[in-house]
């Protein structure tokens, strides 16, 4: 397993292949693009910007194994309107396209979320539609739509999730696996071992459980994930793909950031 970064841990005027090239300095493995309409990554990358990135990065040595899309909390496939689901779609799509010329193999995908607007069967239906329909586009590009468990009220549990990923019926959709985001409402050994080998990536956050929200994610090995158990299983799934970091920087130091979210993958690492 590699140790990654996620580019939302990098400040949004720094450019994608300086952020890479600090991440390699800094000794990280891997490295997850993130596309949007902010940022130094446009979802309308072309494939010229594209492949420059990614030669960028192989001339270092350094995997792009996945791209985030972070879009799936302002259009939302789980949507009753067709319009905001079609534009979820659309986003999509293209994050596929982008990975597949950057190389990477799976994209984190944000499925929507369930509340006042979005009844929770009416948002499975639509959602699992929605990805039905993008597989096609997933298994031509041969890159994975990889579901996350976020706190959208939605797909609240790992046998759930394991029951929409297989209704969907591709190989090229699988579950993006947050150990931290996981912590409020369940085990991520737990979630691990039930989703088992339809996992295409995996972000790394540590979670105090005592604090209850946002700002109970602390670093990693400082909050309440059982780390030794999690990388048991992981092993025990064959998962050998990056493991991914997923935090802000420091307000005064980008580099201490990523010094300390490495020395906590490599204790993590181990394991």
């Amino acid at each position: 397993m590699l140790p990654g970064i996620n580019q939302w841990g990098f400040p949004n005027d720094l450019p994608t292949t300086e952020a890479i090239t600090l991440a390699k300095q800094i000794g990280f493995s891997a490295f997850e693009v993130c596309v949007g309409d902010e940022g130094p990554t446009s979802l309308g990358l072309s494939e010229k910007e594209a492949t420059a990135i990614r030669r960028h990065a192989e001339s270092l040595g350094i995997a792009l194994c996945s791209v985030a899309n972070g879009m799936g909390w302002k259009y939302h496939l789980t949507s009753p309107d067709a319009a905001n689901r079609e534009k979820a779609k659309e986003t999509i799509a293209q994050t596929l396209q982008v990975a597949s010329w950057l190389g990477a193999d799976a994209v984190l995908v944000v499925p929507g979320v369930c509340d006042d607007a979005t009844r929770y069967d009416i948002g499975i239906e639509n959602a699992l539609k929605s990805v039905r329909e993008l597989a096609d586009t997933a298994e031509n590009l041969k890159v994975s739509i990889a579901i996350e468990n976020v706190w959208n009220k939605f797909l609240l549990s790992p046998v759930e999730m394991r029951d929409f990923i297989d209704q969907c019926e591709s190989e090229y959709v699988g579950a993006y696996f947050d150990t931290g985001n996981i912590m409020l409402y369940g085990l991520p050994e737990q979630w691990i071992q039930i989703l088992g080998n339809r996992i295409r990536a995996v972000h790394l956050k540590d979670f105090r459980c005592a604090v209850g929200n946002l700002d109970g994610f602390v670093m990693l090995m400082e909050g309440d994930v059982n780390w030794p158990e999690v990388m048991t299983t992981l092993r025990s799934i064959d998962y050998d793909r990056a493991l991914t970091a997923e935090y802000w920087p420091y307000k005064h130091s980008l580099e201490a950031t990523l010094r300390q979210v490495l020395a906590g993958q490599q204790a993590i690492l181990a394991l």
